[in-house]
């Protein structure tokens, strides 16, 4: 019976559900599977019972830092020396996403609990059924498209969904009581950005969701690296002296250091937690490259003559 089913089931992503008529079992025609369900090997759809694995919270965990990075950057760069209120907003922002994060958890599957029910990621193809329809006679096209990851894939447009709402709650109240120090025109321009990126974040996933999900470890890193290596040349932090001047450097190097570490744990998977754990040394290698060669690359003279157009 299931091999019959399997050879007349067209397409990776087809299938038939299981339905139960005058207490006899049966299966309807192929098409697409319910949410919350993906075909098994003989083309039945099975609900979706597993847990998300290490790697599947890990990317979950990269794409709900993304919002807040981005919240992070634009208040500082709106904030910057003007205004004390700059902290302020950022642990409101670390408040909104760390909240749409819970609540986006609670409303998932099963309903109330922290954990989620999932399917497994077996290919790249899984993040894009949409492409796989079959055309049996090459006029009539089966539709079966369906969240064959679920819920990695619609989780996040569900995070950055509650994300907007809290930031659009709660942001504009504070930003109005305590951003003093800015202009009425520049105290809401971190929340403009965020109406800007946020769209751009629901696109990335809905088009590249796949991708990102094998390729976030080393995104982590190479932007990491880049974005610290910039970081301090702007700063012009030359030797170690300079770090210790202002806590804010501090700061901003721990935070690099801890996207390093996410980074390396994301692509070690921590399979072998006595084999892995030791790369985590590697974590201040980069700065520390950065500060012992900094006197021969000599970046404050580059950005002084970039200055002069030179």
């Amino acid at each position: 019976m299931a091999v019959d089913i399997q050879r007349d089931c067209f397409g990776l992503y087809c299938g038939r559900t299981e339905q139960i008529i005058n207490g006899t079992k049966s299966y309807s025609s192929c098409g697409v599977c319910p949410r919350g369900q993906r075909t098994d090997l003989y083309k039945i759809c099975q609900p979706c019972k597993g847990y998300p694995e290490r790697y599947d919270w890990l990317y979950l965990g990269f794409m709900a830092m993304l919002p807040l990075i981005l919240h992070w950057f634009f208040i500082e760069w709106y904030s910057g020396k003007k205004s004390s209120s700059a902290l302020f907003q950022h642990i409101t922002a670390l408040i909104e996403c760390s909240v749409a994060a819970i609540v986006t958890l609670l409303v998932s599957d099963p309903v109330g609990s922290l954990d989620i029910h999932s399917c497994r990621v077996l290919m790249l193809s899984d993040w894009y059924t949409m492409l796989y329809n079959p055309s049996p006679d090459y006029i009539t096209t089966i539709h079966c498209t369906h969240e064959a990851v679920y819920p990695l894939y619609t989780i996040v447009f569900i995070y950055y969904a509650f994300c907007l709402v809290l930031m659009m709650l709660l942001r504009p109240l504070l930003v109005k009581k305590i951003a003093c120090g800015l202009g009425k025109s520049d105290r809401f321009k971190s929340i403009y950005a965020a109406l800007y990126f946020f769209p751009i974040l629901t696109v990335l996933q809905a088009v590249g969701g796949g991708l990102l999900y094998y390729a976030f470890p080393y995104i982590i890193l190479v932007l990491s690296l880049v974005t610290l290596a910039v970081y301090m040349s702007a700063s012009e932090v030359d030797t170690f002296k300079d770090l210790l001047v202002r806590k804010k450097r501090l700061i901003v190097l721990f935070s690099h250091w801890l996207l390093h570490a996410y980074g390396i744990i994301s692509i070690s998977k921590l399979n072998n937690v006595y084999q892995d754990l030791p790369l985590l040394a590697l974590v201040p290698a980069p700065a520390l490259f950065y500060l012992l060669t900094a006197k021969y690359t000599e970046p404050s003279r580059i950005l002084a003559e970039g200055a002069n157009g030179r």
